[in-house]
């Protein structure tokens, strides 16, 4: 299934206990920082669109604990708190409906994600299979962190494109080349920009980009990560697929909602995803109220890379970091 979330971030200055929950249950967390793992391991739905996913499928595992969503927050919703809702579509991909304006980020929604090289490295998600870009609810915008294809999809961009030429996309300019003879409308921020976006229910929403990996040579720019702002001085929501991320850029910013990888991807001699202490410091610089911690590389995966790549850490050491980092704050 999706693996789907309700936040209502309340005031950042207030700090309540919050739950944590993984694929294997739940703990509690002391404040100011709880952490959520995605974890998507039930066989997917019969009924393949997403707006029946998320009434009918709101546990985020397989335990059964709980059919009901999840709502994590400190009080009831109110205006100034927006809701914000994450929905899950494995690897780098999701749909964020933040006060009823959706945004979908990095979608792999079309065949393999393979680089053009299968035998190098192709992968394929291991529960949303029959997910197709016609499940999808309306889609306000569309958010590329990165040039690469497991962020910029040409497969999922392409017939995506034919469907909605005037979406309004913002995205890195390194992924210039590829948008521009899709879509009409793109926007791209460099790092320290930002651009407002509006919704059809009159929600109002900042988008700055912050500076991500570089994936290149030293002197090309690096890609992006984004916060999600509701007006200028209330920061949402920061993601970053890599866990790369500028300090003295990032420390200037704070996020209610920090969605990171915390299991690091390694290539010999080469950190192709961090994550672990990166994502506990990441939470601290920004004031997080919540990290959900993303298993980006968790796809069903072949190809020479595959047997290259390892991990380091698992959501539980990160929670031991994160645990370890609380009582020396407090």
């Amino acid at each position: 299934m999706a693996a789907h979330c309700c936040f209502s971030p309340s005031n950042r200055h207030n700090r309540f206990p919050f739950p944590c929950r993984s694929g294997r249950g739940s703990t509690t967390l002391s404040p100011p920082i709880a952490a959520l793992s995605f974890v998507p391991r039930s066989p997917p739905p019969a009924r393949s669109r997403l707006c029946r996913m998320r009434r009918k499928l709101r546990a985020l595992s397989s335990s059964g604990e709980n059919s009901s969503a999840p709502v994590i927050s400190g009080k009831p919703p109110v205006q100034s708190n927006p809701v914000v809702r994450l929905t899950y579509l494995e690897g780098n991909s999701w749909l964020w409906d933040v006060e009823g304006l959706n945004i979908l980020v990095d979608p792999v929604l079309v065949g393999n994600l393979d680089f053009g090289i299968p035998w190098l490295y192709s992968a394929a998600k291991k529960t949303l299979k029959k997910l197709r870009l016609e499940d999808l609810p309306e889609v306000d915008c569309l958010l590329i962190t990165q040039s690469l294809d497991d962020h910029c999809h040409v497969n999922t961009l392409r017939p995506l494109s034919k469907m909605r030429p005037d979406l309004w996309v913002i995205a890195t300019p390194n992924a210039e080349s590829i948008l521009n003879p899709m879509f009409r409308n793109v926007t791209y921020l460099e790092p320290g920009q930002s651009s407002e976006l509006e919704g059809g229910n009159g929600t109002k929403l900042i988008i700055r980009a912050t500076a991500g990996p570089v994936l290149g040579p030293p002197w090309q720019r690096p890609e992006n990560g984004y916060i999600i702002a509701f007006g200028e001085n209330h920061g949402i929501l920061y993601y970053e697929p890599h866990c790369v991320y500028n300090q003295s850029l990032v420390q200037n910013f704070q996020a209610d909602i920090i969605i990171t990888p915390v299991i690091r991807q390694l290539l010999p001699f080469f950190t192709l995803v961090s994550g672990q202490e990166d994502a506990v410091n990441l939470g601290k610089l920004l004031q997080a109220k919540f990290i959900v911690a993303m298993q980006n590389g968790d796809l069903d995966s072949n190809g020479i890379l595959t047997n290259i790549i390892k991990t380091d850490g698992t959501v539980e050491s990160f929670k031991v970091t994160l645990w370890w980092m609380l009582e020396i704050i407090q």
